[in-house]
């Protein structure tokens, strides 16, 4: 695109300026001239002066005038002579391009684009078509993750996610909120749940361990075609609030790995509040004292083995069953019965659901 923003620019110059004047890229190469003759072409007395600072320098009887909009310059401009009239041309020149292009890359860069995309910020049908003009692959597999700050010191956890992810054209990196940063990663599609958890991780434990900086990180899941990265980013989100709510310990939650709770988490509250009073119309779960909530998470952890879980509280078997026994018989609910079980576990995922009350999106 750059390459058609400065052809138009140096087309309206040519008959202002009487002289062959021009803009090359870091190779020498000449991507916009106006002469059109002589696009396409490369010189050879230019290409290790791009790697010099904003200065004009004169090569091969013309004059040149380098510019970009990062520390190190990107592209020069030419003029043909070497006097002092095609040195301020030149200047002149590369202070215009430079502006136009920042502009353009302001308005028009891909990083915007992704994130208008994830946000829905941008009309379907005009996807295709930004895409088009950003020379945008939107058919690679790619996933969104949602990166939560809970704590922080003064280094910029933006910077260094950037900075972890350097390739502009395959990962985007862009903040959202003061303390939700968002990475959207190109993947190949043969990558699993468990890798994209295996990366997240090493981010978290990288603004840990070197810049004590807590992260909380949500994985969407992984799609194709640029229009359907709002997904993986709402999935992302989904990932983090039903994490706070069912698994408040974890760091790293996966849209793919949660289970139940992701369907508890988009049930009305009503069906929800509903379903407890069926379960516990024989009597109040906040009647279970906290002794024997613990009981009953270690009974699941075990996968209602008595003897395992008996073992691993440090009790007699038969102080277990007599646990279990007070369950049913103020519950009406068997433990040790898999469907009775399963209602129960569900219970009690619900009743946590109702009393975080998340905040949904």
């Amino acid at each position: 695109m750059s390459n058609r923003l400065f052809q138009n620019m140096i087309h309206q110059m040519r008959d202002v300026i009487d002289a062959t004047i021009g803009v090359i890229d870091e190779q020498a190469t000449i991507i916009a001239c106006s002469d059109l003759t002589k696009i396409g072409s490369t010189s050879e007395y230019v290409s290790i002066d791009l790697n010099e600072p904003h200065e004009t320098f004169v090569r091969d009887g013309y004059t040149y005038r380098a510019f970009g909009t990062h520390q190190k310059p990107e592209f020069a401009v030419f003029v043909q002579g070497t006097d002092e009239n095609a040195s301020r041309y030149a200047s002149l020149l590369a202070i215009t391009l430079s502006n136009i292009k920042t502009y353009y890359d302001e308005k028009y860069d891909r990083n915007n684009f992704i994130k208008n995309v994830v946000l829905d910020n941008i009309l379907p049908g005009d996807i295709v078509i930004k895409a088009r003009e950003l020379h945008f692959n939107a058919e690679v597999s790619r996933v969104a993750f949602l990166i939560r700050i809970v704590s922080a010191n003064d280094i910029s956890a933006y910077d260094v996610i950037q900075n972890l992810f350097p390739d502009k054209s395959k990962d985007f990196v862009f903040n959202i909120t003061e303390t939700d940063i968002v990475l959207v990663k190109e993947v190949k599609s043969s990558v699993e749940s468990k890798d994209l958890e295996k990366l997240a991780r090493s981010i978290a434990d990288t603004l840990s361990s070197e810049f004590y900086t807590r992260v909380n990180v949500g994985i969407g899941t992984i799609v194709t075609g640029v229009k359907e990265l709002a997904r993986s980013f709402k999935e992302a989100q989904t990932a983090l609030e039903v994490g706070k709510v069912f698994d408040t310990d974890k760091v790293i939650v996966s849209y793919d790995n949660l289970g139940i709770a992701r369907l508890i988490y988009h049930l009305p509250t009503t069906l929800c509040e509903t379903f407890l009073q069926e379960v516990f119309k024989r009597g109040s779960i906040e009647a279970l004292d906290h002794e024997t909530l613990f009981t009953i998470q270690r009974f699941f952890e075990n996968n209602l083995n008595v003897s395992e879980t008996s073992r691993k509280l440090f009790v007699h078997r038969n102080t277990l069953v007599y646990r279990l026994e007070k369950i049913k018989k103020l519950t009406g609910l068997d433990l040790r019965e898999f469907d009775h079980a399963i209602i129960f576990k569900i219970a009690l995922m619900v009743k946590k659901y109702l009393s975080a009350n998340p905040m949904k999106f």
